[in-house]
């Protein structure tokens, strides 16, 4: 019988965090506090120590980015700790802050709107709980506009696979996702990884790194030399 994901959840509006509850049950996650503010998410996470963490970005106190640096210090402390942010705009900042936190893995951005498409929004979950890192579609597609590429080494079909492995896909899905095989997707990402100058390395998940430079707009980094001071204020 497959382990059941246990999950503290963290929703400030009433009515969408015991629909979450009930969504959460009914495929088959057990829900072992359902909070509704930052300090209550620290306490529950620390006291129960889930599987998973489903939190809202902007929570009481502040009602600011609360529930993301909430997340961040939970996953500095429990670094196994899975976490999935849901925001309600678009903020690719707060995407790339969350995956500096720990390895960069096990962490997932979604926008709420993402809720309604239950089946894949609980697949997403799965994904981040079993150790994949998953980003909203809609980030991802804003950053293919943006001026100024710092991308702008990859050739258009890498950008596209690269940008495939920002929303959590493996390379057997990108293969399917681009009607093309599977080995051509290992050489269109080897290409990404070489170009960004991520070489191979037992310390550092290079899938990762290569999305933290697609997020960030700049070169890329090993994580656990960044600092994070936080998202400009404002909403979500």
């Amino acid at each position: 019988m497959p382990q059941v994901t246990r999950v503290v959840l963290a929703e400030d509006e009433v009515l969408l965090r015991e629909g979450l509850v009930g969504l959460l049950e009914r495929f088959g996650f057990e829900v072992l506090a359902a909070v509704g503010s930052a300090p209550e998410l620290l306490e529950a996470t620390r006291l129960h120590r889930p599987d998973l963490v489903v939190t809202d970005i902007r929570m009481p106190p502040g009602r600011r980015d609360d529930g993301l640096r909430a997340a961040v210090a939970l996953r500095s402390e429990q670094p196994e700790l899975a976490v999935v942010v849901l925001s309600q705009h678009v903020q690719a900042g707060y995407a790339a802050a969350l995956l500096d936190s720990g390895d960069g893995r096990r962490v997932g951005y979604l926008l709420k709107d993402r809720v309604a498409e239950v089946v894949e929004f609980v697949e997403h979950l799965r994904i981040v709980a079993g150790g994949g890192t998953v980003v909203d579609p809609d980030v991802v597609r804003r950053l293919l506009h943006r001026p100024h590429d710092p991308l702008a080494a990859l050739s258009p079909r890498e950008r596209e696979v690269l940008a495939l492995i920002a929303e959590g896909r493996s390379n057997a899905a990108i293969a399917a996702a681009l009607h093309v095989t599977e080995a051509a997707v290992g050489k269109h990402v080897g290409n990404i990884l070489t170009k960004l100058g991520l070489l191979p390395s037992d310390d550092t998940n290079r899938r990762v790194l290569a999305v933290l430079t697609y997020l960030r707009g700049g070169p890329a980094a090993d994580p656990g030399g960044s600092t994070w001071t936080g998202p400009a204020a404002g909403r979500r």
